[in-house]
């Protein structure tokens, strides 16, 4: 027996199905994966491309972790203000489930939005007019969905649903079905990457994790690669003190060798994701560390960013990173901003929350225009579900605090065939519940493959013998008045 295979009895079923000498097994695979038995690229689960014209090559993903509330920010409830500290009506709730944090309460009083609104470009759009003035100048170019919904109640489960479309952890996110359609187009740059900002606010950080970037049961190569925002923005993509260039190629040449006879004796297909895993890594010594440096950018980009930008691991560096990135060719950049679930100090938090996102926000917008990129770029900007009307604690007209609400919250999109100054879907005077035009996530997911040229049906990854997609097994709809 080689020194390289495994005892039998410890193979995995996959493995032992697998093995090239049991041909009835290869075959039983093959047929369980829909796949030629021949076909070796296929292992790889590489795909030939979008299945029609795409409008948006690259995606910037801003999910603002913890869930807005919306109706301090997009959808003006002015009628709200006669029902200051009066109860919820039974009839706007309907019965509908509460989290444990607010299920307790012997009342819900009523807590209308402390913060002005007004309507703002061409087309008049309702926004907050106190928090985000930069973003208020760009009405025209965002539309704006004010009748988002999700199944999950609760931050793990719904910030998992929003990202790979079921609650379970271990599917795919939509960066990396972005990554596994479309493919690369800078060999030098991972196609997916995140980004995780730090918020100048830190009253109520909830817990993210890799599993929110990761390729499930896709190949590994086409999960999102993090880069941090102090020190190498790659852990070990330095070489180390006294190694060379030439010895860090030797050296890889010789584990891609070995890991290549493994290969070829287990068979295993994340052997081949290793070996383009320190491919990358390798190509990324030279890339990475030019495009991290943000030196060479002009004084009025970051006058457009806002002095921010030249802190590490701020929103506004971030926002400038994915410009940087998509300019690059990097598919899919995910950013994720903290502190947004205000369950107490609504008030006392939300200013700066805004102030960190604001600016950067409207710069990515105008910075894309003026490089022709945004027709080309689609930015998404939400979190994982909104906040109740009604106050979480204490309520007093200068500030409240709000419980997670999964019927209705809103999102925002620009640029990637999406339709500037639109306003879509309607929420009842209290916020509470969608009355018309309602966008599910699923809908969401399927609209923004459409953008990438996919058919949400027909991009699917043979996975335990069924075929795994985004929006999994229910009917998902296009939502085409939002596109261009």
């Amino acid at each position: 027996m080689s020194f390289l295979s495994p005892d039998p009895s410890l193979y995995t079923r996959r493995q032992f199905l697998g093995r090239g000498s049991n041909v009835l097994g290869f075959a039983a695979l093959a047929s369980l994966m829909g796949r030629d038995p021949h076909a070796s690229a296929a292992l790889a689960g590489a795909l030939t491309g979008p299945h029609f014209p795409s409008k948006a090559k690259h995606i910037i993903y801003l999910h603002m972790v913890g869930g807005p509330s919306q109706m301090d920010l997009f959808d003006y409830k002015p009628k709200m203000q006669e029902w200051y500290d009066k109860d919820l009506p039974d009839s706007i709730r309907k019965g509908q489930r509460l989290t444990t944090m607010t299920s307790g309460q012997t009342r819900f009083p009523i807590a209308p939005s402390k913060y002005k609104f007004a309507q703002f470009g061409k087309s008049g759009m309702w926004m907050n007019s106190e928090l985000i003035p930069n973003l208020n100048r760009c009405a025209d170019d965002i539309c704006l969905i004010r009748s988002m919904n999700t199944e999950a109640i609760n931050h793990e489960p719904a910030i998992t649903f929003m990202q790979t479309g079921n609650q379970n952890s271990g599917r795919p996110c939509l960066g990396s079905w972005a990554s596994y359609g479309l493919g690369s187009m800078n060999e030098n740059l991972p196609t997916f990457v995140v980004l995780v900002a730090e918020p100048s606010n830190k009253e109520q950080i909830q817990a993210i994790s890799g599993k929110l970037w990761s390729s499930g049961y896709l190949p590994g190569e086409y999960a999102g690669v993090a880069f941090r925002s102090k020190g190498d923005p790659i852990l070990y993509i330095t070489n180390p003190p006294g190694v060379s260039t030439e010895v860090r190629r030797k050296t890889l040449d010789g584990l891609n060798a070995l890991n290549q006879l493994n290969y070829q004796a287990v068979g295993d297909p994340e052997t081949h994701t290793r070996i383009s895993q320190y491919e990358m890594a390798y190509r990324m010594q030279a890339s990475v560390p030019e495009l991290t440096d943000i030196n060479s950018e002009s004084p009025a980009t970051f006058e457009l960013y806002g002095e921010e930008a030249k802190k590490p691991g701020s929103f506004a560096n971030s926002a400038l990173l994915a410009r940087r990135l998509v300019e690059r060719g990097v598919r899919f950049v995910q950013i994720y901003h903290n502190n947004w679930d205000h369950h107490g100090n609504l008030t006392g938090r939300m200013p700066d929350q805004c102030r960190d996102v604001d600016q950067p926000c409207a710069a990515l917008i105008h910075d894309l225009k003026q490089r022709g990129m945004f027709d080309d770029t689609l930015i998404i900007w939400g979190g994982e579900f909104g906040r109740t009307i009604y106050s979480q604690g204490g309520l007093t007209h200068a500030n409240y605090g709000r419980d997670h609400h999964p019927r209705c919250f809103s999102m925002w999109m620009a640029g990637g065939g999406i339709k500037g100054g639109v306003t879509y879907g309607e929420t009842d005077d209290f916020a509470y519940n969608i009355v018309a035009d309602p966008v599910p996530v699923r809908d969401l997911h399927a609209t923004i493959l459409h953008l990438l040229g996919f058919d949400n049906r027909r991009l699917s990854y043979k996975y335990q013998g069924l075929d795994g997609r985004l929006t999994g097994v229910d009917e998902a709809h296009v939502v085409k008045a939002l596109l261009a």
